[in-house]
This record gives C-alpha cells, structure tokens and sequence, in this order.
C-alpha cells in the first residue's frame, strides 16, 4: 500500500513534465519571434538577424543598415501565433506601427511571418505584407509568392527564395 502513493508521484511527476515540454516549445518560437521583431524595431540587426537562415543574413544585415537611415519602427504587436500540430511550422501575424525620417508621416502595416523550427532553433522563413501601408524592407504578397528580384529588398528574399519550400522574404 505504501507503494501506490509513490507511483502516484511518480505518474504526476512524468505529466508536469510531458506537459512543461509542450510548452517548452512555445516559449522558444515566442522568445524567436520577439528576438527577431526587436532586434529589427530597435536597430539591433545582428540580433534579428540571427533568426534568419546562415545564407540569408549579410545581405538582411546590408539592407537594415540601409533603411536605418530612414525607417523608424516605433512599436510592433504580436497580434496572433498559430503553429502546426508537429510544432515545426508556424504562422505569426505582426502589427508595425512605422514611419520614414523623410515624410514624417506614421503608418500601421500587419505582416504575416512564416517560422519554420530547424533542431532546437526556430527561424523566419518568410514574411509579406498583408495590409496597410507598403513598408520599406517588407514584401508585397506578390513578390513574396514569385521569390522576389534579387537585390531587391531585404536579403531575406533572396535566401529564401533558394528553398523552393518557402515563400520569399523581403
């Protein structure tokens, strides 16, 4: 009888943790998420960056220094996240709140960001406009699905355009 406490613990115990694993997993594409829309709001690039894949990195660290010279993201919003059953893809929506030096005028764009999980990391695969004022730095829809000109834009477009799973970034 003695035992039957202890198994009790014991079953307890594996379901805290089976279920701390699962949330494990959402708090690592939350922390990738808020990484990398930081890191891009607050100019600090390399940070952002790193959420990139390797190949797409120089050319989105070339093309932020870029746009650091007008763009200014005041604020951002995660407005909703939806990942897969396999939590190895998810969908996240943003709310930029932005404006130009050069115009002065503020503007509101929603994008819609593609994470895909690679080992323990998530990384941003994609990421277009869905509404509001086009953004500097930010694909057209259109763009994102044809891959994007090389050059143009964000790095981010170019390296993902070379993986044909993906949509392009901008």
């Amino acid at each position: 009888m003695a035992r039957c406490p202890l198994v009790r613990v014991a079953i307890l115990a594996a379901l805290v943790v089976s279920g701390c694993g699962g949330m494990q997993r959402s708090e690592d594409l939350l922390t990738a998420v808020t990484t990398y829309n930081d890191g891009v709001r607050w100019s600090r690039f390399p940070a952002a960056a790193s959420k990139l894949m390797p190949a797409e990195r120089d050319a989105f660290l070339d093309e932020r220094d870029q746009l650091a010279d007008d763009l200014r993201i005041t604020d951002y919003e995660v407005i909703r996240v939806r990942a897969d059953q396999s939590a190895v893809r998810a969908v996240v929506q943003i709310k930029y709140t932005w404006f130009l030096d050069s115009r002065g005028i503020v503007h509101e764009t929603h994008s819609v960001q593609d994470w895909e999980r690679h080992g323990k990391f998530w990384m941003l695969a994609a990421e277009h406009r869905m509404r509001g004022e086009a953004m500097p730095g930010l694909a057209e829809r259109a763009e994102a699905d044809a891959g994007g000109d090389a050059g143009a834009g964000p790095p981010r477009s170019s390296a993902v355009a070379e993986s044909p799973s993906r949509a392009t970034l901008q």
